[in-house]
């Protein structure tokens, strides 16, 4: 589908409508009429709504409801990196409103301008009737649009402490590796090897500093509706972060699904990366240290990275079903997945390929 439609809200997710709307106006300039409260389909982690007034459409995020991570779910990270990000990096909703205050609606939440286009998914629309000429550009700017990201002074924004750059690297190997011994379970295979190769190999020295996206992938896109080849806005910034660079590169090249990959791994396709006209891994790597003059010799280690935080996000997932904290049958395979995305990572660091 190229569409993002919406449906009515989800039996208790339901929000006070006229307690946002009240909020709203008082901060809002021109906010009219009354708002037409409808729920987005995605949004397993936090959840989006669309907030229709009669001549102005608005989305409203906020974290799922029950019990959540202490760190996770950060509604104000999302808020803050959009609203540095939008004078210098077009490519961001336009946000209008934040508060931590739980009495609106029992959570924090914000409110952003809905940026309209197309979404997509698994497959290019054949509607569209694309050749590899449109393909291959919206994948140039896909990858531009990375770059610029990693290219912008998050210093001169304000984003400073935004988070600690340095020791970026050891903090996400050790991390992740500690989060797999965490969530393990009796019908996965330890990967102790890639655990420790991904330790072993930590670079000396990282490859500066920037502004990372980390889930950077096509179905966070919306493209444009008179032509999809430009990018109109990027969305999902709940995870993002300062650090090198080439670990969010690992990270996108992880979700990036080739047609000669392992059919196992073509299983896990969330976004059209093997269409005809996209480039392969290896160019895109090319690419990107053209672009940027980044050493990008040693990225092996960035790609067994990507794809075993991959495998790592998940286990985790796979956990909470294995122990019967949730009933959905969609993760019943996941432990078999993990065990397909440690192997091919385990493949990747001894072939040393990407």
């Amino acid at each position: 589908m190229s569409a993002n439609p919406t449906s009515d809200v989800r039996a208790g997710e339901e929000l006070d409508i006229a307690a946002v709307d009240a909020v709203l106006k008082s901060a809002v300039a021109g906010l009219k009429g009354t708002p037409v409260l409808t729920q987005y389909a995605s949004g397993a982690s936090n959840l989006t709504y669309a907030l229709d007034y009669p001549d102005r459409r608005l989305v409203l995020r906020r974290p799922p409801f029950g019990t959540k991570p202490k760190s996770g779910h950060d509604m104000h990270r999302e808020y803050k990196i959009m609203t540095a990000l939008k004078p210098v990096y077009g490519a961001v909703p336009k946000t209008l409103y934040y508060t931590d205050d739980n009495a609106v609606i029992g959570a924090e939440f914000y409110v952003m301008e809905r940026v309209e286009g197309h979404l997509i998914h698994t497959k290019i629309p054949k509607e569209w009737q694309w050749g590899e000429d449109q393909t291959r550009k919206l994948c140039l700017a896909f990858f531009d649009k990375l770059i610029e990201l990693h290219k912008v002074d998050y210093k001169a924004i304000g984003l400073e402490n935004f988070g600690r750059p340095t020791g970026y690297v050891e903090r996400q190997i050790l991390g992740w590796n500690r989060r797999y011994e965490k969530a393990m379970t009796p019908d996965v295979d330890a990967f102790e090897d890639v655990r420790d190769w991904l330790d072993a190999k930590r670079p000396k020295s990282e490859k500066g500093a920037g502004l990372l996206h980390g889930d950077f992938r096509i179905d966070n896109l919306i493209l444009d509706k008179a032509d999809p080849t430009k990018i109109n806005a990027i969305l999902d910034w709940e995870i993002s972060a300062l650090g090198d660079p080439l670990m969010d590169l690992g990270n996108t090249l992880a979700y990036w699904i080739e047609a000669d990959d392992p059919p196992a791994i073509q299983a896990l396709t969330r976004q059209p990366s093997a269409a005809p006209g996209m480039l392969s891994r290896k160019e895109i790597l090319s690419y990107y240290g053209q672009k940027t003059g980044t050493d990008i010799r040693d990225f092996n280690f960035y790609y067994v990275y990507g794809v075993f935080r991959l495998a790592v996000i998940l286990q985790q997932i796979y956990y909470r079903y294995y122990h019967g904290q949730t009933k959905d049958e969609r993760f019943k395979p996941y432990g078999m997945l993990v065990n397909v995305l440690g192997g091919f990572a385990r493949d990747r660091m001894r072939s040393g390929k990407i």
